[in-house]
């Protein structure tokens, strides 16, 4: 054998090396890639495991949280339920005590008005007294005219009349009769009686009627009313009060009737009636005006009094404040009838001028204002 042919190729076993190389590069790769796959698979499972351990976690704390938060609110609605229970009884509370006030406001009302009537009582009682007792005096004297005429008819019957021929004596009696009793004056006369004991007695009627309604405790029912027949009413019942203090002028105008507590808007006209009155020395005049303006109407009461300096105007409503001497009133008057006129929505407006008198003027409105409550 030759040299050559006993010697390795170097050619050729560079390219068995190289594909050796290649093989074992491309068996090494396929066991990376394994190992690789392994390891990912691997990994996978464990962030899942990680993900549920935690997503476990934040689903418990979450638990936590709602049930704390559901505790949280079972407390809050507790506590709402208690407060909603002692707002309705707080409500009813005040319920009761603005009934209350409305009741002691209706004493006060019913008391003021009738401390006022008592210091009318003797005049009304005068005002009473007089045409009791001249329908009294009429009464006799009509009788005593009833009497003459009956005697009179008695002689007309015992005989015919006019009498015949021969019947001197009793035509001459009968003549004798008629002038002793002048029965020309005695028919005109009797009639006046007549007339003037009816209006007499109208007057008491009258008088006991507005009087009795007047002191009636205030009902609260609201009605539709023209303030014109209350004040005349009214003026009636104080007249024994007034007419010695002051002549009375009406300018009434035209006003529509309005909705009020036609008892409560008559104690306005008393107290102003009798402040006025009071405020006027010797003889003076009290002037009542009506009107309609600014969509309500106005009852203005104006005397010629002794006015008010500026700076007492802003008290005159306060309660208890008066000008009057000690024992001459309540202080009550004008602060009640202020009252009564906001609970109507309306008002009472006051000009005075020292030494020229005053005007106190009541607005209301033509209907009751909107319930106010809770």
């Amino acid at each position: 054998m030759s040299e050559n042919s006993e010697t390795p190729d170097p050619a050729e076993e560079i390219r068995r090396l190289g594909a050796e190389l290649a093989r074992q590069h491309k068996i090494n790769r396929a066991l990376m890639a394994r190992v690789e796959r392994e390891m990912n698979g691997q990994s996978t499972d464990f962030t899942l495991f990680q993900t549920d351990v935690v997503l476990e976690s934040q689903v418990r704390e979450r638990t936590c949280e709602l049930q704390h938060a559901l505790t949280v609110n079972e407390k809050i609605t507790r506590a709402l339920a208690r407060a909603k229970e002692a707002l309705e009884q707080e409500h009813g509370e005040q319920r009761k005590l603005i009934r209350q006030l409305e009741d002691t406001h209706q004493q006060l009302l019913q008391s003021e008005k009738m401390a006022a009537i008592g210091q009318l009582a003797a005049g009304v009682a005068h005002e009473i007294n007089n045409p009791i007792g001249f329908v009294i005096s009429n009464l006799r004297t009509l009788s005593s005219y009833v009497a003459d005429l009956l005697n009179l008819i008695d002689l007309h019957e015992s005989r015919q009349w006019p009498p015949h021929e021969g019947d001197d004596d009793l035509a001459r009696n009968i003549r004798q009769f008629r002038e002793r009793i002048d029965l020309e004056f005695l028919r005109e006369d009797a009639i006046a009686l007549i007339a003037e004991s009816a209006k007499g007695a109208d007057r008491v009627k009258c008088i006991v009627q507005d009087l009795r309604e007047f002191s009636r405790p205030s009902e609260e029912s609201w009605q539709w009313v023209d303030l014109r027949t209350g004040l005349d009413s009214t003026l009636n019942v104080m007249w024994s009060e007034i007419k010695q203090k002051a002549d009375v002028v009406k300018e009434y105008g035209e006003i529509p009737r309005v909705e009020c507590l036609a008892a409560q808007v008559n104690q306005i006209f008393m107290n102003l009636l009798l402040n006025a009155a009071q405020a006027i020395d010797g003889h003076g005049s009290i002037t009542l005006r009506t009107g309609q303006a600014d969509a309500g109407v106005f009852v203005a009461i104006t005397d010629s009094g002794q006015g008010m300096p500026p700076e007492m105007l802003d008290r005159i409503f306060d309660p208890f404040f008066t000008t009057k001497p000690v024992g001459s009133g309540t202080g009550l008057g004008l602060s009640v009838s202020y009252g009564i006129a906001r609970k109507h929505g309306g008002r009472i407006d006051v000009e005075s001028e020292l030494g020229r008198g005053s005007t106190f003027t009541l607005w209301l409105p033509l209907a009751r204002p909107p319930a106010q409550g809770l």
